[in-house]
Formats: C-alpha cells, structure tokens, sequence
C-alpha cells in the first residue's frame, strides 16, 4: 500500500498522479502530491514505477499501511527498487535488471484457468441449489399451483 512520498526528492512532477489508476495521489501544496484517498491503493506500484526521482515508497502489505520511518527506508535501498528490478528508465540497457516479467506468462495462464474452473465451479452450485429449491421438499404439493 501507498506509504509515503519523500518530499527532498520529489520534483513535483505529479507523474505518479497521472497514472495512479484508483486516484489515491493528488497534487498537493507546493506541487508535492499527498495521498488523498491511500485506502484505495491496490498496490500495484505504478506510482513508484513512473518516479524518476525515486521519491515513493509503496509498502508490500495490501490491505493495510504499515508505520514507515522516512530516513529508515531512503537508508534502505528500497527506493527505486521496483523500477530498477523492472528495467526501467536508466536500468533498460542495465542487463543486471534486464525486465523478465515475461517469464511469468505460465503463472499467470495458470492462475487464469483456475479462475475459470472456479467460476464454473460456482455456477454449477448456483444450479444445483436452484434446482433442488424448484423441487420442493419430498412428500409435499408445491406451493403456487
């Protein structure tokens, strides 16, 4: 989840506005964004991504925020990780961070039709509930006829 935006090292681009997909950045005083609506975050670290300063810090946990100590994570490393392990900007010609998202092809087919199954699963159970409730209980005249 959306964590925090280090204010020295932002340079007031709002990039990470533009492609925030749920909108939880705003462009804020100053032109530094805040976080308006964090709660929406769906993690899915465009906003860290498309920083070129490397001035967000996007937590791992989902569905909670976690307490951050802004001089503990830009000591860390972890700023800019995302973009640099994903081949970006200055790292696209790094062949140490050579993009491999895709090699996750397999697992994402693979997670895609279990979906599937799943859904089909569920509409299965939807039917069979449907029909032993038109069914009525054994022994007794429907009711409505």
């Amino acid at each position: 989840m959306f964590e925090l935006i280090i204010r020295d090292r932002c340079n007031g681009c709002n990039r990470c506005v533009e492609v925030c997909p749920t909108n939880v950045l705003e462009p804020g005083p100053e032109g530094i964004p805040v976080g308006a609506r964090v709660e929406q975050c769906q993690t899915c670290f465009m906003c860290e991504l498309y920083c070129k300063e490397d001035a967000i810090y996007v937590g791992p946990d989902r569905d909670k925020r976690e307490p951050v100590n802004e001089a503990q994570i830009a000591a860390s490393g972890l700023l800019g990780q995302y973009r640099r392990d994903s081949g970006w900007d200055e790292w696209a010609s790094n062949p140490q961070y050579d993009n491999q998202i895709w090699q996750l092809g397999p697992y994402i087919q693979a997670g895609g039709k279990r979906s599937v199954e799943r859904v089909k699963l569920r509409i299965a159970e939807q039917a069979k509930r449907s029909e032993t409730s038109d069914q009525g209980v054994p022994g007794q005249p429907k009711q409505g006829l």
